[in-house]
This record gives C-alpha cells, sequence and structure tokens, in this order.
C-alpha cells in the first residue's frame, strides 16, 4: 500500500495542469476503495464461521453500520462532508474495533490503519481531535490483554502513522488543486490584461482621431481661406492681364474651394463614423470581452441613441470597463448583465454582476473613486450596491444628463 501511495505522488508530480481534476478524483476513489477493502475483509471471515449466533449476528449488523453509515456522509464527488464521516467511522468503525479485541469468539479482527488512513485523508479543523484518538485506541483495551507498552505504543504509531500518510496524501492533493485554481486566475487576468490592452489602444486612438479632427479644422481650414482670399486678391490685380492667365486663376478658386468642402467633409465623417457611436461600441466591448474571458455576458439596450459629446461617451465606455475588471477580479463573477437605456433627457447605464456579495458601505477603491468623479464632473452619479433578492447581485447604477450638459468648471 505504501508503493501504491508513492505511486499516486509521482503521478501529481508529473501530470500536468489538465489533469489534475483527474488525479483528485482518482485519489478520492483509491482512499475509499482501500476503506472497502478494510471492511470487505471482516465481512467475509463471517461466511468462514460454521455457527451463526446472536452474537455473531449483532457483530455483523455493527460492522455493516460502521462501513455504510459513516458513507452516507463522504462518498467520492458526491457527498462531502468530512467532519461527519470522521465522527461517525471513529465511533462505528472504532468501536467495532475494540469490540473485537474484547470479543475472544469473533474470528473476524483486523488492524485499524486503513481506516485511520481515511480519516488522516479526510481530516479538517474541526477534526484535528481524531490524530490523538486513533493514537490512544490500543491504550483501551491494554490493561484488559495485558499488553506490554511497549507493544501498545506501537500499535498506536502505527495508527498514528497511517492517519499522517493519509494526512500527508490529502496535502498534496490540496496544494495541486490550489496550483491547479491559481494557474486559471494567472490565465484569466491575462486574458483580462490583454483585452483591456486592446481597448485602451482603441481609446487612444479614437481620442487621438478626434484631436486630429479638431485640428484639421482648425489648421487646414484657415490655410485655405487664406488661399481663398489670396486668390481673389490676385483675380482683381490681374485684370488688366491677358485673358488666359484670368481664366487659369478662377480654376485655381474654383478647386481650392472644392478642396476646403472636402476637407469639411472627412473631418465631419471622422466625427460621424461608427466608433463615435456608443451603441456599437457598448456591443463591440462586450463581444471582446466574451472573447477574452469566456464570461456570461448579456446586452440589453433601449431607447434611441441620442447625439452626445465625447467625454460622455468616454466615461460611459470607463465605467463598463471598471465595473467588469472588478466583477472578475475581486467578485469571481461568472455571470454579467449590462443595461443602456437612452432617453432624450439622460443616460442610464446598469451592470450586474453574480460575484461575491459586497459590504453596503462599500470604500471606493482608486478606480471607482476615479470613474465616480468623471461620472459627477458630466453632472451624473454613480452607485455601486448589493442588490436585496435570493441570490447575491452586485449591482454598478449610473445616470448621466444629456439635455444641458455642461461640464463642471466651464463657462
Amino acid at each position: 500500500m505504501i508503493h501504491l501511495i508513492h505511486w499516486c505522488y509521482l503521478l501529481y508530480w508529473k501530470s500536468g495542469d489538465g489533469d489534475i481534476k483527474k488525479i483528485l478524483s482518482f485519489m478520492d476513489w483509491g482512499i475509499f476503495a482501500l476503506r472497502l477493502y478494510h471492511y470487505i475483509l471482516l465481512l467475509s471471515q463471517f461466511f468462514t464461521e460454521s455457527e451463526l449466533s446472536n452474537r455473531t449476528l449483532l457483530n455483523f449488523i455493527w460492522l455493516m453500520m460502521a462501513l455504510i453509515i459513516p458513507m452516507i456522509f463522504w462518498f467520492p464527488q458526491r457527498r462531502m462532508n468530512k467532519v461527519w464521516f470522521c465522527i461517525l467511522e471513529l465511533l462505528l468503525g472504532g468501536s467495532y474495533y475494540v469490540n473485537s479485541v474484547f470479543d475472544p469468539d469473533l474470528t473476524s479482527k483486523a488492524d485499524y490503519l486503513l481506516p485511520s488512513l481515511t480519516m488522516g485523508y479526510l481530516l479538517t479543523k474541526q477534526t484535528f481531535w481524531i490524530i490523538p484518538a486513533v493514537t490512544l485506541i490500543p491504550f483501551t483495551f491494554q490493561s484488559f490483554l495485558r499488553l506490554p507498552w511497549e507493544q501498545t505504543l506501537s500499535i498506536g504509531a502505527d495508527n498514528l502513522l497511517f492517519c499522517f500518510i493519509g494526512l500527508w496524501v490529502s496535502l498534496i492533493a490540496k496544494a495541486y488543486y490550489q496550483k491547479d485554481e491559481l494557474v486559471a486566475e494567472v490565465e484569466q487576468q491575462n486574458k483580462l490584461l490583454t483585452h483591456y490592452a486592446d481597448e485602451i489602444e482603441k481609446m487612444t486612438l479614437l481620442e487621438e482621431r478626434n484631436r486630429m479632427s479638431k485640428e484639421l479644422h482648425d489648421t487646414l481650414g484657415h490655410s485655405f481661406i487664406s488661399l481663398i482670399m489670396s486668390l481673389d486678391a490676385s483675380i482683381a490685380l490681374l485684370d488688366r492681364k491677358p485673358t488666359e492667365v484670368k481664366g487659369r486663376l478662377i480654376r485655381l478658386r474654383a478647386l481650392a474651394e472644392q478642396n476646403l468642402d472636402e476637407m469639411r467633409n472627412i473631418v465631419h465623417e471622422m466625427g460621424e463614423e461608427e466608433e463615435s457611436n456608443l451603441t456599437r461600441q457598448v456591443e463591440a466591448l462586450a463581444v471582446s470581452f466574451r472573447e477574452y474571458t469566456g464570461t456570461v455576458l448579456t446586452l440589453s439596450l433601449f431607447g434611441t441613441e441620442q447625439p452626445m459629446r465625447f467625454e460622455v461617451r468616454q466615461t460611459i465606455l470607463r465605467v463598463i470597463q471598471e465595473s467588469f475588471t472588478n466583477a472578475l477580479k475581486h467578485g469571481k463573477a461568472s455571470q454579467l448583465h449590462l443595461e443602456l437605456r437612452f432617453s432624450k433627457s439622460n443616460l442610464q447605464l446598469l451592470i450586474q454582476n453574480n460575484g461575491k456579495p459586497i459590504e453596503n458601505n462599500l470604500e471606493y477603491g482608486f478606480g471607482l473613486t476615479t470613474m465616480k468623479h468623471r461620472v459627477e464632473r458630466l453632472g451624473g452619479r454613480l452607485f455601486v450596491s448589493p442588490k436585496v433578492g435570493n441570490a447575491a447581485i452586485t449591482e454598478v447604477s449610473c445616470e448621466i444628463p444629456l439635455k444641458g450638459l455642461m461640464l463642471h468648471g466651464e463657462n
């Protein structure tokens, strides 16, 4: 059996992250099989007896109870109440073990090593008292059998050793399980970082495009106007020149006017292209978030989007990103719902997640504080609170006015 446990340890050490759950399941079933073997071996000895007395039948029922009742509370991958399993295993199996020592007519005698191994494997903080209990079991019959102290200590040490072997296997399994969880969390954080790096790049390009639009309008526009004015003056001065020169200047002026119109059209199109539409930006953000994180995300849009300032769109997108990040990083959420409502007077945003519940008096971190200030600068409000109901839901709600919007501090 020691070789079996050593082989399982090597299997853990060499297994990849994808095999961890299979190995954990294998370990549960392996320990379960060893315990089952212990009790089946004891039960089989009853069938070798020629006579079946009432006392023998009572012992048979006692042993069956020791086998079956603890399994009500622990069965691999179905029931996991380890505390009650250990208590019942010690009360029923341990008492039967002591009884088998006292009963001279009972042939189904065995040591208590495999049950000690099982209890050590399932040991928790609430059942740590099991360790001294299995060690002291031999002392209950030491004086009755007049065993030497060395032999009694040897039996107790064997029970203790097997209990620690089970505990050691459990700690290895728990360490690899935590490692598997940590690897999964790191992968999720990497996906989030990749996702938000892409989003930051998109928003940076959008901000730069918005700045360039204004620069084109303010610089090239004035340049074209100056060119037209210069051409007008040239046309007036060249009235005395040949008709051919005048015609060329007239055509040049017409070309300059045409270029000015085209430039204005380009600037107008840049300001009205798809990425300036908040609805499309939110939909693209949701699709990208699902793809990068694998999180279940539902999106609901109500009303018709109204023309709004660039700062409003950017603020809403930042609030969504910060809420998504907090839901996955701090709340460990697996489901999110995003709701956006448009009206003529305001814009309402609601984000819900099923992550870890938050406190009513939540203290805002740096990210949420920054978002709150940005929303308030636009005359809006931002709230983060738990939702009352059967399931634990965290809500982030935001409302920004659209009519008569003026940034705080603007004249």
